[in-house]
């Protein structure tokens, strides 16, 4: 049995988590939304696991995982999202996170990954991983999106999804000029020469 706190903007997918998780005998000690109550409740309540979405409002999932294992707690991150594992399972890895499972795949598999993780073995798929350097007709695209810090990627998804700089800056809290200054360095390293094509660019490797 482990202590578990759910992190996800969508209210459906924390009730079926919740459900599973305490079918398996799990105790579920929380849920939130959002990254920046995410980091607050896993100080305040120290669960054995967390289980995030990357894809959450108010701080970025990469951000907060990356917060959270530098809280040096006991604690596990397991990520559960709808976000490309070839893209990401590596960066949440990265990032310190313990395991990856595509929602896709069913919340079914969550529970595998659950007793893999909480027994301290990674749950990432590996294939997907591999299929970074495998899939050579996404390589350089690949290869482009591997140089981008966790905050490029987070304003790139952003943009991708219609938010302004403004409302960007709002999400992230940061200023409006540190935003422009991401969007700089996203046509710089992603070889774009507009918004236009940064926005095709996230599209075409499914960042949205």
């Amino acid at each position: 049995m482990s202590k578990v706190l759910i992190v996800d903007d969508h209210p459906v997918i924390r009730m079926a988590m919740r459900v599973l998780l305490e079918k398996e005998g799990h105790v579920v000690m929380g849920e939130t939304d959002n990254g920046v109550d995410a980091l607050s409740l896993v100080k305040d309540l120290v669960p054995d696991l967390v289980v995030l979405d990357i894809g959450i409002p108010r701080l970025d999932g990469l951000e907060v995982i990356s917060r959270i294992s530098a809280f040096d707690l006991p604690l596990k991150i397991l990520v559960l999202t709808g976000q490309s594992a070839s893209l990401f399972a590596m960066r949440c890895m990265q990032a310190g996170a313990s395991g990856f499972v595509c929602k896709q795949g069913g919340l079914a598999e969550l529970i595998s990954a659950v007793s893999a993780v909480v027994a301290g073995y990674n749950y990432f798929p590996s294939t997907a991983i591999r299929q970074t350097r495998r899939n050579s007709g996404q390589l350089d695209d690949q290869e482009l999106i591997q140089r981008l810090s966790d905050r490029e990627m987070a304003v790139l998804q952003y943009l991708a999804n219609g938010y302004s700089n403004k409302e960007i800056s709002e999400q992230m809290f940061i200023s409006n000029k540190t935003v422009s200054t991401y969007k700089t360095r996203l046509l710089l390293k992603l070889n774009a020469h507009s918004l236009v094509d940064l926005i095709e660019f996230a599209k075409r490797n499914a960042l949205v």
